[in-house]
């Protein structure tokens, strides 16, 4: 009989030649962009409904189109902006019609329902001029997807072979993009490098949402570097994680760097004091190992860019000057957030009216950065009720069980995520719902497992 550990390591070969070849395919024919996603897209519905959702195939695809969200705005994939998060939203709710969901999620159908009260609300304080359904549209489409998730994952029960093929699905898609872009851009000898973010290395997109995608996947590879017990599994990793850390510190965007290696950090607090003394020994050796990357991959970056990576991270300007905010703007963002906050405590001042709020405040119309103070804002005392359920039910959620190794890192890079780029990407949002997930190791446990409440 073959193992688990065997058969999941072939399909992760498999789909890491298949996207080496994507990220390639993609740099020479961008055309081809829109129809693979859409065959992507076409598959994925036809394989969920088809098996009907009994291997968690919804959460897959879910993943899948997570991780390679930022890949497809990138590349103009997306029919439009918000594709990706709809997409996550559909497959999720395709999932619950057939697997149901857990009678345990009362609190997640609440923070659903309190997002609304802001939509009525921004009918009585908008101008002519607001773009009623995009701003809306743009705001609501990620707290709801993380809603969404979270109404999935909660309670749900999922083999801890199926939770790495997750892990997987979510990773692909980024290991494309960073082939698309070793093509794009193979050296940075030649181009102009940004403080505010290097567009030159990114492939012409946001800086924020490459840092964001590429700490992503460094932290995903370092845990699987902890995890996966194959040699050459590891050498492959080893090597991917200096390709994406790479792209990631050159993006000069610090938040999805940052918040990769917090979560490599919080996974490995989890993690190492549950492992036997002969376990620890090797493990040791592998946190030297990846410590020995960061710092490669650090010394790399510092040399291609002449030095200026540094002073980025240790907020100073292009003469080595220290910068007077290292949020470069965030802060003013978030006063204005707070001071709207201030003004309207119980109503808020609606969804989307935020961008507008800032313009008669300070003459800028910017998007939030911080979902934080954005729910704050826009949705006043229903947004600190917001705020109560998505921190207070996954602590109990984790107390109760403590079954989920990478629970303290997924909801880290959440929080960590939407406080540098608020929720732009469906990313945060379903890596929320992940935290909540009850992972079954049919090893440890083969017939006798703690049964769930509202199973």
């Amino acid at each position: 009989m073959i193992r688990n550990d065997t058969v999941n390591n072939q399909f992760y070969l498999k789909m890491l030649l298949l996207h080496l070849g994507y990220g390639f395919l993609i740099y020479v024919f961008p055309s081809l962009a829109k129809i693979i996603l859409a065959g992507i897209i076409a598959s994925f519905l036809f394989i969920i409904i088809d098996r009907k959702n009994r291997g968690n195939e919804a959460l897959m695809a879910a993943a899948y189109i997570a991780g390679g969200e930022v890949f497809f705005r990138q590349t103009s994939a997306v029919i439009f902006y918000e594709t990706g998060k709809y997409a996550v939203i559909i497959f999720l709710i395709i999932g619950m019609f057939f697997k149901g969901a857990s009678s345990k999620t009362v609190p997640f159908w609440i923070y659903l329902l309190i997002l609304f009260p802001g939509v009525v609300m921004v009918t009585f304080t908008m101008s002519y001029e607001f773009e009623f359904r995009k701003q809306v549209a743009f705001n609501l489409a990620g707290p709801v997807c993380l809603g969404v998730s979270a109404l999935y994952c909660y309670y749900k029960k999922i083999k801890k072979e199926d939770f790495q093929r997750v892990l997987v699905m979510l990773l692909m898609p980024v290991i494309a993009q960073a082939v698309y872009l070793l093509f794009y851009t193979p050296s940075l000898d030649d181009v102009m490098i940004s403080f505010s973010g290097n567009y030159a290395s990114t492939g012409g997109f946001g800086p924020n949402q490459i840092s964001t995608i590429m700490g992503l996947a460094v932290f995903l590879l370092s845990t699987r570097l902890f995890t996966i017990k194959n040699f050459k599994i590891n050498i492959i990793d080893a090597l991917l994680l200096i390709m994406v850390g790479y792209r990631g510190v050159v993006s000069f965007s610090r938040g999805g760097i940052v918040t990769a290696i917090l979560c490599v950090i919080a996974f490995l607090i989890l993690f190492y004091f549950k492992q036997n003394d002969k376990t620890i020994k090797k493990l040791n050796l592998k946190i030297i190992g990846v410590l020995v990357i960061f710092i490669s991959v650090w010394i790399f970056s510092s040399l291609e860019t002449g030095g200026l990576i540094g002073n980025r991270y240790t907020n100073r300007n292009a003469m080595g000057q220290m910068e007077d905010d290292i949020t470069t703007g965030r802060v003013e963002l978030i006063e204005t957030e707070l001071s709207a906050f201030y003004h309207h405590p119980i109503t808020g001042i609606g969804v989307g009216k935020g961008k507008e709020y800032r313009e008669e405040q300070l003459g800028i119309g910017i998007a939030s950065h911080n979902e934080l103070s954005r729910l704050l804002a826009e949705h006043g005392i229903l947004g600190v009720f917001a705020l109560c359920i998505l921190i207070f039910v996954p602590i109990t959620f984790w107390f109760k069980f403590k079954n989920n190794y990478y629970f303290l890192a997924f909801v880290a890079f959440w929080f960590m995520t939407i406080n540098h780029s608020a929720m732009r990407i469906a990313l945060p949002a379903f890596v929320y719902g992940l935290a909540l997930l009850y992972i079954v190791d049919e090893k440890k446990n083969p017939v006798h497992r703690k049964r769930l409440a509202g199973e």
